[in-house]
């Protein structure tokens, strides 16, 4: 399949490219945030050999260049709308016309403001990319929306708080369904929409019925109207706030812009030659599956971004060593333009060393004429590393991925994971490596609960994993664990907010078992024993592709697809229980490559997880691609580490206060409902440059100079291209239409029709 991360490239030099001035030359404008998500997919180099003369920001001080056509690249703000009318109003011309491109849909009332200023006449075309998200690898994207985890599961601090503290939900939740259909937009997919709708809780956080946010109740007496077949659609409005679960109300948001999105562009999606099946959406929440974040992984990503302080999924700074024998530090970006990296990552860790050393001494006897045995061990390709000066980009590589795997292996064995992860699988699976119940779990468990060498974020790990198998522990056995842990405060408030995502964590003896319809399913395969667990979102996708994924835990939006199979998935894909990690194993280094020769016209299946997704949940989105025969996509609102998740928990009651992602929590807390357009510009907002002296008037309509080669790379002062990391969403860019001032409601029709796409 086509990378995501291409696919959003291209669309931004399609868009770039669109523009031909006379001139030739052109000046490309951005703000702050267009210029992370290009700088996440184009260098600044790229951007410069597409006849780009100048880079400036619009928050900057520009000096007017009246010769040069602009190629305005922005979020689709009130206060950007505002600059661009003031670049060409009051007797100023900021450049000899403007190319607008704007990276979400521009709304109707900013469309009509800039089509009635004084800046019309200099318009010479305007475009929604619908490219707003952030494409972190090939198959998966996020929204950068952490602190939604809080707004998701918080609870309300009093009962005055339950309506504002909705509002913000939603108001977030609609942001995201934006996103999402940026995502299918760009991809040119018009998909079923099915959402996840537990039955074991009750809605979560702001979600939670109440008084202050359900609708009132109906007329009727409660005895009469509760059983009877026609209560009336008042009855009916009171019992749906049972059901407004996070996963419901951010689906139909995304139907609803699907909707629109086809309503003013019926041509969409366009006919691909071979014909893509229809696609499905899977929208679901981290409630699902509350084990997979605290379970160690052991495949190379995974447990690299658990174990090592790796910035954003992307940053790693290691010591490196010269060719002088020196040791420096280095910081390394992992992302998909690392081959060594996308073939390794996605690989269990014994794997990926023993594929490390191999592809090393291949390159010794390809490159270096080295005559010898190879490297035996780690040790062995370290001090062999430092022999290779001449091969400086290959030898980094090498250095950065050795450097991981030693650093991840010496915490495996310093930190008694073995005994940890055994612990773990066997709470998470219900089963033993030999498939049997556990009988001996607490004696297994209380010795690395005591122990000081266990790390008391593992030890949080094995209590909650251990809750979670029991489906709740009497207070007292509650109480105990937390003595032989030694846990402090705060690691006693991650684990008792787990009841906040729909958890029991704790249980009295008459208590009966939670009766939950989506449970992991036991792998026929052979397997590692500390890799036993399966996110449950492989049991979901699997389901899905089979036509066995429960309508009642699922149910669609809208429409759902017919029952009979298509002659292009179900029947060309191999049975279910060949999807399992194991069972890809062999063929784990050689995953497709972006720019497959090969015809991409498999249905596509897209997930998206509010709340957060694992790395474990983006490997099996990428392993059962190919076992499947299908295209997955999964995205969420951010990507969440153990180490993350658990702090999080520890400041979920405070409503963030002290996280990472909200250090002063999710207020204050809106005071009336605001428009979208109000939430989107603060939500962009950025700050406009002192004012300065007023610049001489300059000629209206000055004469375009030529330039025959001269092309200056001074760049105008502003954020350079450098470090970011994410990617975005587009529909096809359409051509620039040009046109002129003129009057009428007629011809302002005629323009608005050239206008918008």
């Amino acid at each position: 399949m086509t990378s995501l991360i291409t696919t959003v490239r291209n669309k931004f030099l399609e868009a770039i490219r669109s523009v031909n001035p006379p001139g030739r030359w052109k000046i490309l404008v951005v703000d702050e945030h267009s210029q992370q998500l290009l700088s996440t997919v184009l260098k600044q180099f790229d951007i410069l050999e597409e006849n780009v003369t100048l880079i400036e920001s619009i928050t900057n001080h520009r000096d007017p260049q009246p010769q040069f056509e602009a190629v305005y690249l922005l979020m689709p703000t009130t206060q950007n709308v505002d600059r661009i009318i003031r670049d060409f109003s009051n007797d100023r011309q900021q450049y000899a016309g403007a190319h607008l491109f704007f990276i979400d849909g521009l709304s109707e009332q900013l469309f009509e403001r800039l089509t009635a200023s004084p800046a019309e006449p200099f318009l010479k075309g305007l475009q929604d990319l619908y490219l707003n998200f952030w494409a972190i690898e090939a198959q998966a994207f996020t929204v950068k929306q952490p602190g939604s985890f809080f707004s998701l599961y918080s609870p309300p601090r009093n009962d005055s708080a339950f309506r504002p503290a909705r509002d913000h939900l939603e108001e977030e939740l609609r942001f995201a369904a934006k996103m999402i259909t940026n995502v299918c937009v760009t991809l040119n997919e018009y998909p079923f929409v099915r959402y996840y709708a537990p039955t074991h809780h009750a809605p979560l956080g702001a979600l939670k019925p109440h008084a202050a946010t359900r609708p009132p109740p109906p007329p009727e007496a409660s005895s009469r109207w509760r059983t009877n077949l026609a209560r009336g659609q008042a009855a009916r409005e009171f019992e749906s706030a049972e059901g407004d679960y996070a996963s419901k109300i951010l689906a139909f948001m995304v139907q609803d812009a699907l909707d629109e999105y086809k309503k003013a562009n019926p041509d969409f999606p366009k006919p691909s030659d071979p014909q893509r099946p229809r696609g499905t959406l899977i929208i679901t929440d981290r409630s699902m599956d509350t084990v997979a974040p605290f379970l160690h992984e052991f495949t190379y990503q995974a447990m690299a971004n658990d174990l090592l302080p790796i910035e954003d999924g992307t940053k790693y700074t290691y010591k490196f060593q010269t060719a002088t024998g020196q040791y420096e530090d280095k910081t390394a970006t992992l992302s998909d333009s690392d081959s060594v990296w996308t073939e390794l990552r996605h690989m269990h860790m014994r794997e990926a060393i023993d594929k490390l050393m191999a592809d090393f001494n291949q390159f010794m006897q390809d490159n270096a004429g080295f005559k010898g045995e190879g490297a035996a061990s780690l040790n062995d390709m370290k001090d062999m590393l430092a022999n290779l000066p001449q091969y400086k980009e290959q030898r980094e590589k090498f250095s950065l991925h050795l450097n991981m795997a030693q650093e991840c292996m010496g915490i495996f064995e310093r930190d008694k994971l073995p005994d940890v992860a055994t612990v773990e699988q066997n709470c998470a699976t219900g089963l033993t490596a030999e498939g049997k119940t556990p009988k001996t779990l607490v004696e297994q468990m209380v010795p690395l609960l005591d122990s000081r060498d266990v790390h008391n974020s593992n030890k949080v790990r094995i209590i909650s994993l251990y809750m979670q198998y029991r489906d709740g522990v009497p207070d007292e056995d509650r109480r105990r664990l937390y003595q032989h842990a030694r846990l402090s405060l705060p690691d006693q408030d991650a684990l008792n907010s787990l009841v906040h995502l729909g958890l029991r964590i704790a249980r009295a003896p008459g208590d009966k078992d939670t009766k939950k319809k989506l449970k992991p399913k036991q792998s026929k395969e052979e397997e590692y024993e500390l890799s036993r667990y399966k996110p449950l979102l492989t049991n979901v996708l699997e389901d899905q592709v089979n036509s066995r994924l429960d309508p009642t835990l699922f149910p669609y939006v809208k429409e759902s697809p017919s029952l009979t199979p298509a002659p292009t998935s179900l029947r060309s894909s191999p049975a279910p229980q060949a999807t399992s990690l194991r069972s890809q194993k062999p063929s784990w280094h050689r995953a497709g490559r972006p720019g497959a020769t090969q015809h991409d016209n498999k249905q596509r299946i897209l997930v998206f997880v509010a709340g957060g997704m694992t790395y474990s949940e983006m490997r099996e989105a990428y392993l059962l691609s190919k076992s499947l025969n299908k295209d997955i996509i999964i995205g969420s609102t951010h990507i969440l580490t153990p180490r993350q998740f658990i702090d999080d928990l520890r400041v979920l009651e405070l409503g963030g206060v002290g996280s990472k992602a909200l250090p002063n929590g999710i207020g204050p807390l809106p005071e009336r409902k605001r428009t979208f357009q109000e939430y989107y510009d603060q939500r962009y907002f950025t700050k406009d440059p002192p004012a300065r002296a007023p610049l001489n008037k300059l000629p209206s309509q000055p004469a375009p100079q030529k330039h025959h080669g001269f092309r200056p790379h001074k760049i105008s002062p502003q954020p350079s291209f450098a470090g970011s990391t994410t990617s975005v969403l587009s529909s096809a860019p359409s051509t620039g239409s040009g046109y002129g001032s003129q009057d009428g409601e007629k011809e302002k029709k005629k323009k608005k029709g050239l206008f918008r796409f």
